[in-house]
């Protein structure tokens, strides 16, 4: 089996459905390890652009068979190689027998694996060798040998002697490595035959290899062992006799008051006092005139957050409809460090049997190999750089600590001593260790507080490898998971591969700890541990680099511009690419690259790393990362990321973050009304990437559910879209859920956690989860992505009912709850709108029901760079748009990777024009077309002669001096992912270039008919600013609009999709609200030709368009968040505005109503 070209062994369904693909020919096959059960297979098969899976399961005896429906004969085999011979011949029951086996990809399988490709193929070759040789050749031999031949004729007996000669010799070098005693390595002349001298060198080669193994082992023991007795703990600072008594003064223990100067509306300046012990907030105004004021914690009803003021807060005291107090604080720190304490007041005396609100601490650290200093505590107190708290609170104490380390010399009882030591050092308080686990020098130590001791059970640890092939301990991770009463933890803490170049393989390592660490619920095994707990924590040494030039890097963390950075980061972008870290989330970096330091000081990189085989350039990297990934509807709050900078043992730094994470409590059961509540299932649709037929079924898992539920067949089954299935399950075949308790407060905290698997071979396709919380009461909407091994499978959405009886909807205001973020400086009383889902991906252009016609080829799409915007606190990269948008259709959308694009509405009119290729509806192949384009590209010559044409006219109207360097195409402008000096040389230069006249053109309305068919209301304030509306032929589109099911199996893209309209009719439909205002003109009679708008005197760039608005102060920032195309430009929405940092409506309104409509 190991020889064989078509075992891919535990690669992923959708991996095995994309090589399936390529091979593309019918009878083609692979066999894979089975994702559902252990020790079984998956055989897949290619027939009629469809890929049928058959499962391979083994019986008692050991035999392996085709899993067959009853009735239909069993045919058992020896091998798996038995079993693939014996279908390859026809009428064996499969669809078509099988013909052409797919092998291994080598040019992504080899890196992904960690297996070196030449040592594979030649450990093939061997193998495979003796393998024909045993079952083809060697009867031939045995009946020679009985005729009284004295030789092997068919065994190759000086190809064996010098293979065993080379491993021979390799050994022996191994064995000078461990001083082995002498051996002879080169066998005694045996007698003269030469099978004999083979038997002789194969003996001599096995007692070899047993020595060696033996001594290697006893090697690793004794330097265990040696380790451990070197590192036994010195005595713990504290004495013996205090350390039993430290746990009782936390409770005696006062914590002092901390005031705040704030600035409140109508008092001006404040002193704010803020008192935990008493449970006060003490407010110090003016001498001579109010005094003091006391506030107790049950007066204060919500404490707003201004997201856009980060330093101001709004609080309700006594009553909702009492005119609120506004403070504002010195700085963002202070207001956070108020909101902490306040929160600490609110749960001491809010006299709770179970807490609403923890505080975690999570700390990663490379200590390379050396001892670390005698003090901790800038790193568990996040003193340092990034965003760190206020010194008013960081030296209280988290609820939870979660440190991992990386290279660690100490062994696990040395180093959880000294954490508890720095831990009480300070807070005077004996954590309490949960649970450590360690994998080589990987360490995990979870902490947490005595008061919690009892709240920890199902404690789990778990570690996988990922070094060298997945056999070694030098790479991979640790993990330990709990749960704190009703809310489930993980913590992992991983090493990955090192290396500018080893991207791949750091992505490959992610998924296999992804999907082998057994930590969790056992009754989860088919979900990875991403939806195995409420909130998983994820940290450690990742080794992603950043793709930039060493001197660039130094220049941009000189100047502190991290933001710039970030776009050249492999995880950022790799994140964003969905190829790692799916839907996980990180707070904003604010501190410079953690590694690689100069040992013993923080004033320089060390970046070159002398090897004997020569120099290694290790560039300065956030190497060092935090990461968590939540249940939806769940609290967590970051309110620290940084890194130490007074830790100088290793040559990274430590990295910590905080957070504030609400909890929940165990069911308990209540007696009351007989009536019981019900989770009612009204009818789910699914979308999922795969190319099989079967029938798909949904597993229903909850920790409020007693067992395991599951649905029938779905009801409906479509592939529009070759590469996708659309799956449809009525309510009649969905089950009645009914939870283990029927209190609404208990069913708000719940999850639903959904499984969409095929019939046959009981695999998985995807899953997800979703939260009770928002679908209690009346029936409600879900919709969220499905996703499997840590990528993007699909979508899935319905309607959930959850019913609950009427004297169980009490609740409680939870006290996290009381404090929420405000994301505009509304006024009071003005309710904040929900912002709509913001979740979409390329299943929902099925789910709308868009027409699919048949594919046209037509030229490349010239490519552009991609360019990196800020979305909140990621960074994310734009969507490539292929064709000009026209004013009768949204413009194309193209996913976040070059090979995918699609249009968001498609249009069945296409322009009369012969200068572009006809515009064509996207198609979908799961087998590309090979024929050649019918129209060929044009020639670079052809576009540099258009495009001086079209620059002399341009120039013309606008009466322009031509310059050379004012004809090179926005496409030079370089990738935000490469070098940022060479980009701020070019924006310099440009800047030079460019000519700003004052734009002094009056729009010839009464000399040329209407360009539009309507026209927005502001038109008349638009034509007081701008005037560059002419008429002209519109451009034709470009770019080849198709989607193949290939393209779209690397990933599914988060791109806007909208639904379908009717599109029969080849004239322009008449609106009568748009997106670009209503129509007030009635004319109809202009045909496609003519309804077209362009630009004259347009600005060539975004600066000249906000210079020509008098915003020009908005140009670094709009270009630093990647809108710095014209083309991008004019898809621009507020909020993407706001995130650039428009914060100015009235800037942000004109922007947006001059904005053009067409492009050339």
């Amino acid at each position: 089996m190991a020889t064989a070209s078509w075992y891919h062994r535990d690669i992923s369904r959708v991996r095995a459905e994309d090589l399936l693909a390529r091979a593309g020919r019918d009878g083609s096959y692979l066999v894979r390890d089975s994702e559902s059960v252990p020790g079984a297979y998956a055989l897949c098969l290619l027939f009629q652009r469809h890929v049928h899976t058959y499962r391979i399961l083994p019986d008692a005896e050991g035999l392996l068979a085709v899993q067959t429906t009853q009735g239909v004969q069993v045919n058992c085999f020896r091998t798996l190689e038995d079993l693939v011979f014996g279908y390859q011949q026809p009428h064996k029951g499969l669809v078509t027998p099988l013909l052409y086996p797919v092998p291994p990809d080598t040019d992504t399988g080899d890196e992904s694996s960690g297996r070196p490709t030449a040592v594979n193929a030649h450990v093939f070759t061997v193998i495979s060798l003796l393998n024909d040789y045993l079952f083809s050749e060697l009867p031939l031999d045995i009946e020679n040998v009985h005729k009284g031949a004295t030789t092997l004729k068919h065994l190759n007996i000086c190809w064996f002697h010098s293979e065993i000669d080379l491993t021979l010799v390799s050994l022996e070098t191994l064995a000078k490595v461990f001083d082995h005693p002498s051996c002879p390595l080169t066998p005694t002349k045996c007698p003269e035959m030469e099978i004999n001298s083979l038997l002789c060198k194969i003996s001599a080669l096995v007692s070899l290899l047993s020595s060696l193994e033996k001594k290697v082992l006893k090697a690793l023991q004794d330097a265990v062992t040696n380790h451990n007795l070197a590192v036994q703990p010195s005595p713990a600072p504290p004495e013996p006799t205090p350390a039993v008594v430290a746990p009782v003064k936390i409770h005696t223990r006062q914590l002092p008051v901390h005031s705040f100067q704030v600035k409140m509306v109508r008092y001006g300046r404040q002193t704010v006092s803020v008192d935990v012990d008493a449970g006060v907030l003490l407010f110090d105004r003016k001498p001579g005139l109010f005094g003091t004021e006391r506030v107790s914690h049950d007066r204060i009803l919500q404490i707003v957050k201004f997201q856009n003021s980060p330093a101001k807060i709004r609080m309700v005291v006594d009553s909702h409809h009492n005119t609120p107090r506004e403070m504002t604080f010195e700085s963002a720190r202070k207001r956070e460090s108020f909101c902490r304490l306040l929160l600490l007041m609110k749960s001491t005396h809010a006299q709770l049997e179970q807490p609403d609100l923890v505080s975690v601490f999570v700390g990663t650290w490379n200590m390379g190999g050396s001892p670390p200093p005698r003090s901790l505590q800038s790193w568990v107190t996040c003193c340092g750089l990034g965003h760190t708290p206020d010194e008013s609170t960081s030296l209280l104490p988290h609820d939870i600590y979660a440190l991992g380390t990386q290279e660690n010399p100490q062994g696990e009882k040395e180093w959880t001593e000294q954490i508890k030591a720095t831990l009480r050092s300070y807070t005077h308080v004996d954590f309490k260790l949960v649970a450590v686990q360690s994998l080589w020098n990987m360490r995990l130590a979870v902490f947490v507080k005595p008061e919690h001791e009892s709240r920890i059970s199902h404690v789990n640890t778990a570690n996988v490898k990922t070094g060298l092939g997945n056999t070694l301990g030098n790479k991979g991770a640790v993990g330990v998971s709990f749960l704190f009463n009703g809310t489930s933890f993980g913590f992992v803490n991983c090493h990955l591969t090192s290396g500018s170049d080893k991207v791949l393989r750091r992505n490959q390592s992610f998924g296999d700890i992804l999907r082998l660490l057994s930590l969790g619920d056992k009754q989860l095994h088919g979900f990875d541990i991403s939806l195995r707990f409420t909130h998983l924590f994820w940290c450690g040494d990742l080794n992603y680099r950043l793709d930039l030039d060493v001197q660039d890097i130094l220049k941009h963390v000189s100047k502190r511009e991290f933001e710039e950075l970030m776009c050249a980061d492999q995880l950022t972008q790799e994140r964003h690419k969905r190829k790692a870290f799916f839907n996980f989330k990180e707070e904003k970096i604010a501190f410079p690259p953690t590694y690689r330091y100069e040992r013993g000081s923080r004033d320089c990189y060390l970046w070159q790393k002398y090897k004997t085989s020569g120099v290694r350039i290790n560039v300065p990297s956030w190497c060092d990362r935090i990461l968590w990934k939540s249940y939806p509807e769940t609290h967590l709050i970051c309110t620290a990321y940084g890194c130490t900078d007074d830790i100088f043992t290793s040559d990274h730094s430590p990295v910590f973050a905080t957070f504030q994470v609400g909890v929940t409590s165990q069911c308990s059961p209540k007696t009351g009304t007989v009536e019981k509540a019900w989770i009612e299932l009204e009818g789910i649709d699914a979308i999922v990437k795969t190319a099989s037929k079967a029938k798909f079924f949904i597993e229903f898992h909850s920790s409020c559910l007693e067992e395991t539920q599951r649905s029938s067949e779905n009801s409906s089954q479509s592939c529009d879209v070759p590469g996708f299935l659309k799956l449809g399950w009525s309510s009649k075949q969905l089950p009645k859920l009914f939870p283990v308790s029927s209190d609404m407060e208990y069913l708000q905290d719940q999850h639903l956690l959904m499984s969409v698997k095929s019939c046959d071979g009981f695999e998985s396709y995807g899953e997800c989860c979703v939260a009770l919380h928002s679908l209690t009461g009346v029936s409600q909407k879900f919709e969220t992505f499905l996703n499997h091994r840590g990528e993007e499978m699909g979508s899935i959405r319905g309607r959930v009912r959850v019913h609950v009886p009427k004297d169980r909807r009490a609740t409680r205001q939870k006290i996290y709850e009381q404090m929420s973020p405000n994301s505009q400086d509304l006024p009071y009383g003005v309710p904040v709108k929900p912002t709509p889902s913001s979740y979409t991906n390329p299943a929902y252009f099925i789910f709308e029901g868009v027409s699919v016609p048949p594919r046209v080829e037509e030229p490349p799409p010239q490519r552009r760079d991609p360019q990196v915007i800020w979305s909140g606190k990621e960074a994310l990269q734009l969507p490539k748009v292929s064709a000009r948008s026209g004013f009768d259709r949204r413009s194309c959308y193209r996913s976040d990777f070059t090979e995918i694009e699609i249009p968001a509405i498609l249009s069945q009119c296409s322009p009369a024009t012969d200068f572009h290729a006809p515009q064509s509806n996207s198609s979908y192949q799961l087998f590309p077309v090979q024929s050649p384009s019918p129209v060929p590209p044009p020639s670079r010559d052809a576009n540099m002669q258009c495009q001086e044409q079209t620059s002399q006219l341009r120039n013309k109207y606008q009466g322009k001096t031509i310059v050379q360097d004012s004809m090179q195409p926005e496409s030079n402008i370089r990738n935000l992912y490469m070098n940022h000096s060479a980009i701020m040389k070019e924006k310099a230069r440009r800047d030079k270039l460019q000519l700003l006249p004052a734009r002094t053109n009056e729009i010839q309305t009464a000399k040329m008919p209407s360009a539009l068919p309507y026209t927005p209301t502001h038109l008349e304030r638009c034509q007081t600013t701008t005037s560059w509306i002419i008429n002209k032929p519109p451009p034709g589109p470009t770019g080849d609009n198709s989607l193949t099911a290939l393209q779209i199996a690397k990933s599914l893209s988060e791109v806007d999709f909208f639904p379908s309209e009717a599109k029969s009719q080849p004239t322009v439909r008449h609106r009568a609200s748009c997106r670009n205002g209503p129509s007030k003109h009635g004319d109809r009679g202009y045909s496609w030709e003519k309804e077209v708008s362009v630009l004259k005197g347009a600005p060539e760039t975004v600066q000249e368009l906000l210079s020509t608005l008098g915003l020009q102060k908005y140009t670094l920032g709009l270009s630093l968040s990647g809108w710095d195309d014209l083309d991008y430009f004019s898809g621009i929405t507020e909020e993407d505005l706001c995130a650039a940092g428009v914060t100015n409506p009235s800037h942000r309104r004109r922007i947006l109503e001059n904005l053009p409509r067409n492009w050339t």
